[in-house]
């Protein structure tokens, strides 16, 4: 079944903006892909500096509903990073150690997930294990995390 922007932004109620082509078919990715201020990234590529963990507790996932979980809210009370996934497909956990410092969560997905955005639009993840991380850029040796 094609996805698109406008059938992802009515499932979730999330509206995205005018400028956006809402009849396009969402691309799906199974690599690095980056929105805003975000990066997705397959957990293969940092498996030896980004893990799934929790201090004192067992690791807590939350199951993926169909409006989607926020994941991070744009600079300022910006708009949201939404991801979003058919009931039961995906799993989430901000618990996660990272030596970067840019981890905010994993997801695992059995089906096609998808991060959706007002500004943005939306790509979709193939089935895998994702890491979500804020972006950094530098500016000669400062570096500094992208404001979206």
């Amino acid at each position: 079944m094609t996805v698109t922007l406008a059938s992802l932004s009515q499932q979730t109620g999330l509206a995205v903006l005018d400028h956006l082509e809402q009849s396009v078919s969402i691309p799906v990715v199974d690599g690095l892909q980056a929105q805003g201020d975000l990066i997705v990234v397959p957990l293969s590529l940092l498996a030896s500096s980004v893990k799934v963990s929790s201090d004192w507790t067992p690791v807590s996932w939350t199951d993926v509903p169909p409006e989607g979980i926020e994941l991070l809210r744009g600079a300022a009370g910006g708009n949201p990073h939404t991801l979003v996934a058919d009931p039961g497909t995906c799993r989430w956990t901000p618990n996660v150690a990272d030596s970067d410092g840019l981890a905010i969560g994993i997801f695992e997905t059995s089906a096609v997930a998808y991060l959706l955005h007002p500004e943005h639009g939306a790509t979709g993840c193939t089935p895998g294990t994702y890491v979500i991380r804020r972006q950094r850029e530098h500016e000669g040796r400062r570096a500094r995390l992208v404001a979206d």
